[in-house]
């Protein structure tokens, strides 16, 4: 009896242990020489690295607009900031620019098996575990728990009224 106690108190403590696996995957760098984005309602495209270089006068050329002056403060603001994420070699070293720009490899267009999970089986728990875990996926994470998380409110719901 006290070795079957014991097997099942090492499996209780070891079986979390074994779901915790890091996952190491190299993520190839951006390059904002590739990366093309439209410009002005025409459908004209440039590159992310020639649009960080752009003035706010070639900028209104471009896309057909007027910038007023605080937009012209803004604009330069932000390509300043723009041109510091990108390296000399094309590559984007900021991570918040580099997920704006990132394409979508997701077949199923943004759907999150794991946070949809979360919320239907577990409810709030499972809501409140996909905010606390962190990684790329956080957001898209968290929107599915809290989409799962009311559809197990509505079956709760269909449930009680049956």
């Amino acid at each position: 009896m006290k070795k079957l106690l014991s097997i099942l108190i090492a499996v209780i403590l070891f079986y979390p242990s074994m779901a915790i696996v890091p996952n190491y995957t190299l993520e190839k760098s951006l390059n904002a020489n590739t990366i093309m984005i439209p410009i002005g309602k025409t459908g004209d495209k440039i590159s992310l690295a020639a649009f960080s270089k752009l003035t706010p006068a070639a900028y209104e050329k471009l896309a057909h607009v007027k910038l007023g002056f605080f937009d012209r403060i803004a604009y330069k603001k932000a390509m300043r900031k723009l041109n510091k994420s990108i390296e000399l070699d094309g590559t984007i070293t900021n991570k918040k620019v580099a997920l704006l720009v990132k394409p979508i490899d997701d077949p199923l267009n943004g759907f999150n098996l794991g946070g949809f999970a979360l919320g239907l089986l577990i409810g709030l728990l499972g809501v409140l575990i996909a905010y606390l875990i962190n990684d790329s996926n956080k957001s898209s994470r968290i929107k599915w728990a809290w989409i799962g998380f009311a559809v197990w409110i509505a079956l709760i719901l269909v449930f009680a009224v049956l």
